[in-house]
């Protein structure tokens, strides 16, 4: 499984002669359908026979009907339903010999020889021990009569991948497995609205989620409201935690809030071992304070409803990287785990997943809590340390004399104020004096800068667009004025949130210092757009908001066409001339095509797109869904396609449009969003402070280097910080674009699971990694 030369191999017959059956196993989770879904659709594009196995192991062991051919059609309009439709059981047979050797047997009989399974770490290990004993089963069942020795020998091996399907994400080795960013969707609707009743009535809330040996929903929701206190099982409480917690909510209500959130995770334990519950705490509340409290258990919510973007992008892609892994599997192979790994799709070892899974239980077990977060990896670890940091004001004795200004630049989107609340309570953390400026870098201008503090950015990480107010004027024509500014108010760093137009004011503030000493000062950008266009940076703030909002939308949309049949929606999304959002709806929606600036068209494209569509009319999915980039194409407008569509699939289909605009910046950002917000903002300043300590030379601060000003993006894996004046290079500043976009790479997936006859790139693999090795994206 390492990187082949396999580019002369043709990805439509990798799979001829070969049968791949999928199935979902233990909890249900949001996703499962998308991950199906894929894996069907991309083994029939391979030439594969694919099968479902419905309800799991026992579908398996009990063979007939409950092993099934796939269709193409067979799995239209899974894509947004939550749960898994082929079914998932607990399933004790699986678990004797005898009812292994039964599942064997129906596998032979059909001749597969490659297995999917998509469940959490029980199902996966027991796939492992399936394919460990496979030549044993076949032996004892030619032995036995059951198969002939031919068959034996046409089914000599099992090849097994898997995809972790668990809202806990307790499964190491993974950044997300699949279902627990919808899962978080569902915790932060709730929090948000109990949030509401909470300030009305002056109440604590204790909110119990799931999470029996793994506290990443908690500490995730707990980072992404802003909790006062967070109950995880992987760190145990201090002795005294009660003193401490009570002093903590008494000390909340005295600066001024009107509420306090305390989550547990259903496994939260005392350092003795003893479980801490919501009533204990509950009972601690009342008993001690007097405080009207309330808890609320969420429960199976947490497992429904439809699924995030997210997560049917995540189970999209491992769909097709799980089939390519099972065609591409000798002998040899261990079987493996697919999985993404910031944006990358990564191949791990299942055993060696498993066993620091394993690891983490007996560092709990044994009070090693320290080495259980460590072995969780280092989001997880990085989270909890973020936590920490944020929840709870520990300002130091002395202060730095340092201010630090922050300042929201460009259109507004979701997540904007979760990294500025997290970048103010940092820089109070580190002793500075934190400044607000508000609409831009105009404010800058005319001085509109105050003093921000503590309390002043409660509650902020759930709230939409700017708090601070933002605007898109650059600071090029403005500096005099700004220059004074930063002078006047005594400015020695910045914090610049924003999309492009923070970038490219970014790099004018650099430019004035060869002009204005005033602005040879740090200055940090961090990308917050919906457009995902800001150079130097694999994702940005609100891009995720605004694509559970592209997608929601397009959900509607596409049963209005399920309903009525023979029906095509033509949906113009933002992004300016930057294609993210259409690609990744795209794939996320299930749409035929998604027209972008980036990937040119002429009208034979489109002559294509409509005859394809008269096709799948002519089939059992009659309705149509195509995206379309308001900036694709300056000729080929959205009405110039409605036009053209509604002229030549007359009597075939009729078509219909739809403009989306701002209602894609707006609404309460996403968990993701929270949390990549939080990060940023308070990564953003710990850099600065070490910035500052290098620049301060004879009592003053002087900063011109390149790499005193820089962007704080996502590359690839990890949080990485690149001076601006290096990204001007990748940037096609006429179109607002960085030259480079990885997201054009699975591009191909959204066609290929639309069913058009393009060819996969297989040249590029995912290559065998090792779980110990392994980053995470919001990591460092």
């Amino acid at each position: 499984m390492s990187t082949n030369l396999q580019t002369m191999t043709d990805p439509t017959k990798m799979g001829l002669g070969r049968s791949i059956a999928v199935l979902t196993s233990g909890g249900d989770a949001q996703g499962m359908n998308a991950a199906v879904r894929a894996t069907v659709r991309v083994g029939l594009y391979t030439g594969a026979k694919v099968y479902f196995v419905h309800e799991g192991y026992q579908g398996l062991v009990d063979g007939g009907e409950n092993i099934r051919p796939a269709t193409w059609e067979s799995v239209s309009m899974m894509l947004q339903l939550g749960g898994t439709v082929i079914g998932s059981a607990r399933c004790k047979d699986f678990r004797a010999r005898e009812g292994r050797m039964k599942a064997a047997c129906n596998l032979v009989k059909l001749g597969i020889t490659n297995l999917c399974v998509i469940g959490g770490d029980g199902s996966l290990t027991g796939a492992n021990e399936f394919r460990t004993e496979w030549s044993g089963l076949l032996a004892d069942l030619r032995r036995a009569g059951k198969i002939m020795d031919e068959e034996a020998k046409k089914s000599s091996h099992l090849n097994i991948v898997g995809m972790v399907g668990s809202i806990d994400n307790d499964f190491c080795g993974t950044d997300m497995t699949i279902g627990t960013d919808s899962a978080l969707h569902r915790i932060i609707e709730v929090v948000d609205a109990i949030t509401t009743t909470a300030q009305s009535h002056q109440r604590t809330f204790i909110l119990e989620v799931m999470g029996r040996h793994c506290g990443y929903l908690a500490l995730v929701s707990a980072l992404a409201c802003g909790a006062d206190w967070v109950f995880i099982p992987e760190m145990p409480p201090d002795d005294g935690w009660e003193e401490h917690l009570c002093r903590r909510l008494a000390n909340q209500r005295a600066r001024g809030s009107r509420l306090n959130v305390i989550i547990v995770a259903e496994g939260a334990m005392s350092r003795d071992g003893k479980p801490i519950s919501s009533d204990h705490i509950k009972k601690l509340v009342t008993d001690r304070l007097g405080f009207d409290t309330r808890t609320t258990v969420l429960g199976h919510v947490q497992r429904g409803g439809t699924p995030s973007a997210f997560d049917r992008i995540l189970g999209s892609r491992m769909g097709v990287e799980a089939v390519m892994a099972l065609l591409e599997a000798t002998p040899d192979t261990p079987a493996c785990i697919v999985s993404l790994s910031g944006n990358q799709a990564v191949r791990l070892p299942l055993m060696e997943c498993v066993q620091v899974t394993k690891d983490v239980t007996a560092a709990m077990a044994e009070g090693r809590f320290e080495d259980a977060i460590k072995l969780r990896g280092k989001s997880f670890e990085n989270n909890w340390n973020t936590y920490k940091l944020l929840a709870h004001i520990n300002p130091p004795d002395v202060k730095s004399n340092i201010n630090v200004a922050i300042i929201n630049v460009g259109a507004p989107c979701a997540g904007m104020n979760a990294a500025v609340r997290a970048a103010v309570r940092m820089g109070i953390i580190q002793g500075h004096n934190m400044l607000a400026v508000h609409d831009g870098f105009d404010g800058l201008a005319h001085g509109q800068i105050e003093p921000i503090n503590w309390t002043s950015v409660s509650g902020w990480t759930g709230l939409g667009g700017s708090k601070l107010g933002t605007k898109r004027t650059l600071p090029g024509k403005l500096m005099e004025e700004i220059t004074q500014n930063i002078a006047k108010f005594n400015i020695h760093a910045l914090v610049i949130i924003g999309g492009f137009e923070a970038y490219v004011g970014g790099l004018e503030m650099v430019q004035a210092r060869e002009k204005y000493e005033e602005a040879c000062i740090p200055m940090v950008v961090i990308p917050a757009t919906v457009s995902n266009n800001v150079p130097g940076s694999d994702f940005s703030i609100g891009a995720d908001t605004a694509l559970n909002t592209i997608t929601s939308t397009c959900d509607r949309i596409k049963q209005s066409a399920a309903g009525t049949k023979r029906r095509v929606f033509l949906v113009e999304t933002m992004g300016g001339y930057c294609g993210y959002l259409a690609t990744m709806a795209g794939l996320a929606a299930g749409a035929d095509a998604a027209y972008i600036f980036e990937e040119k068209f002429n009208i034979k494209d489109l002559e294509g797109n409509v005859e394809h569509l008269v096709e799948k009319m002519k089939t059992t999915v009659k309705r149509g869904l195509v995206l379309r980039n308001e900036n694709s194409n300056a000729n080929y407008t959205t009405d110039f396609i409605f036009n053209l569509y509604s002229e030549e699939g007359k009597g075939v289909f009729d078509c219909r449009k739809n403009v989306l605009g701002h209602m894609q910046q707006g609404g309460t950002p996403t968990p993701f969003d929270r949390n990549f917000g939080t990060k940023m903002g308070a990564k953003s300043v710990l850099w600065l402070t070490e910035k500052l300590k290098e620049c301060y030379r004879h009592g003053r601060i002087f900063a011109n280097t390149p790499n005193s000003a820089c962007v704080l993006g996502m590359r690839k894996r990890a949080l990485t910080f690149q001076p601006l004046a290096e990204l001007k290079g990748d940037t096609d500043f006429e179109h607002r674009i960085p030259k480079t976009q990885w997201w054009l790479k699975i591009r191909p997936i959204m066609k290929i699971l639309a069913k058009y006859n393009i060819k996969l790139d297989t040249s590029e693999h995912a290559d065998m990694e090792h779980v110990i090795k392994k980053r995470s994206p919001l990591s460092s």
